[in-house]
């Protein structure tokens, strides 16, 4: 990607968003972001800017305002959108579709109809692992049937594709990256920013880290009876500074290779929760507590990408393992807490 690109980043203030803002200025692109902050806060801007020396231009506005998209693309000169803007929680999806289908699919298309209009085509997507459901086998590979949602957030994710792939299919301008992640965790290395939920994390990672700092009594393991190494569900956990890094590399072929283009990115191999557990406590430097719990409906027993394709045409892959997710997490849960500077 030539330094010097406008790139626009919506949802740019969130978990993942916020590492792909810092890694797009630190290769020397201007960046815009778009927020409605409605799942993170507007001192993320100042954190980033604390850590790269430069802030990006935060547009506070919700992605189906579309006289709002309209004024902030029409005015920015962008060459290209990264697209993380929506509502992302699997059990309160299931609780709540409407908002969902409204904020994701309603919100893309708005986003996308903005887009057109001013002649931005180039789109890298975040998209997620959920599409392929429960995999046939593993490790899991972009020419894998996807399968259908076991929950709303899931849908939202399908449907974006194939709207982002029909418009690619009627107008070859349209040049598209699906990015299909596995488990993201981690936090930046400075400590600055990292995974912020406002209520009861979902997630695996935040739900250790919280137990770590007291705010939580301990982890649940949703089943210990799987045919694994040793009982428990094995995840694709990747560091989400490997996995901003993958966003600037999927804009790099995409400058390169036009079209319309799927890529998983994980780390290619497997992490059982209770060897996450135990990663977290060596970071820590204390036993983390947990316990048994039974199985989840919808949970499988394993899942991890194939990274080949990854690897091949980007020239990416996730270098960081999983004790430094488990350091970075935590050093970032302590800067949550106030408890270091």
């Amino acid at each position: 990607m030539l330094a010097g690109m406008r790139v626009l980043v919506t949802g740019g203030t969130g978990f993942i968003g916020s590492h792909a803002v810092v890694e797009l200025i630190e290769a020397g692109h201007e960046v815009s972001v778009v927020d409605n902050l409605v799942n993170s806060k507007r001192s993320v801007v100042d954190r980033v800017a604390r850590i790269t020396g430069t802030a990006p231009e935060l547009n506070v506005a919700d992605i189906r305002d579309e006289d709002a998209l309209d004024r902030i693309v029409g005015d920015g000169g962008f060459e290209a959108v990264i697209h993380f803007a929506g509502l992302k929680a699997v059990a309160e999806s299931v609780q709540r579709p409407l908002d969902y289908w409204h904020a994701n699919v309603g919100g893309s298309v708005t986003l996308f109809r903005v887009l057109d209009r001013h002649a931005v085509r180039t789109v890298v997507f975040s998209s997620s692992a959920t599409v392929y459901g429960d995999p046939d086998e593993v490790p899991v590979t972009e020419d894998m049937p996807t399968k259908p949602a076991t929950n709303p957030y899931g849908g939202t994710k399908q449907v974006i594709e194939q709207i982002l792939t029909d418009l690619h299919g009627a107008d070859p301008r349209w040049n598209v990256g699906l990015l299909r992640y596995f488990n993201p965790v981690g936090a930046h290395q400075s400590g600055l920013i990292g995974e912020d939920p406002n209520d009861i994390p979902n997630n695996l990672m935040p739900i250790v880290a919280q137990v770590a700092a007291g705010m939580l009594p301990g982890v649940n393991v949703y089943g210990t009876d799987y045919p694994t190494r040793d009982g428990s569900g094995v995840r694709d956990y990747v560091h989400v500074v490997d996995l901003a890094k993958g966003h600037l590399a999927a804009l790099d072929r995409l400058t390169a290779a036009p079209g319309r283009h799927v890529w998983n990115l994980g780390t290619g191999s497997g992490t059982t929760v209770l060897e996450l557990i135990a990663a977290f406590g060596r970071a820590a430097g204390f036993e983390i507590p947990h316990r048994p719990a039974d199985r989840r409906p919808g949970d499988v027993a394993e899942t991890w990408a194939d990274v080949t394709k990854a690897e091949r045409e980007l020239g990416w892959r996730a270098v960081r393992g999983i004790d430094e997710m488990c350091a970075d997490a935590w050093r970032w849960q302590r800067y949550a807490l106030g408890l270091e500077e």
